[in-house]
């Protein structure tokens, strides 16, 4: 069952605010990097996108079916929220579709990139100091 996500929670991560996600690589040791992140509160997920040849993916992909432990955390002075979840990689046209959608609207438009993916976080935590 997804965690609740309270109206400032969801209006903090409506607001244009880069993130950071961090996966694990195959010996353990975090991998960090920027990422555009957008809450699906009705579905209890995140979507991002991203090129299928990255770290990051390579790194999601390498989980079992379930999905790979991720945090996605964003900050904005004294404000901040990590939210945690299973990751996994969707390369359907679908998938892909509705998360460049969702990035767009919290974002911009992204330029056009033939290797997108879509990474879909179903959430299972909440830290932070935003509820």
């Amino acid at each position: 069952m997804p965690p609740e996500l309270g109206d400032d929670l969801l209006s903090f991560w409506r607001e244009r605010h880069l993130c950071t996600v961090t996966t694990l690589r195959q010996d353990g040791s975090p991998h960090v990097v920027p990422m555009g992140i957008v809450v699906d509160e009705v579905a209890g997920c995140a979507w991002g996108i991203t090129s299928r040849g990255s770290q990051k993916v390579r790194n999601i992909r390498a989980a079992d079916a379930a999905g790979a432990q991720v945090a996605v955390c964003q900050v904005d002075g004294r404000r901040w929220s990590t939210l945690e979840g299973l990751a996994v990689v969707r390369d359907d046209e679908a998938s892909v579709r509705e998360a460049v959608r969702r990035y767009a609207e919290r974002y911009r438009q992204p330029r056009e990139n033939p290797d997108r993916v879509a990474v879909r976080i179903m959430l299972t935590g909440i830290l932070g100091n935003v509820r």
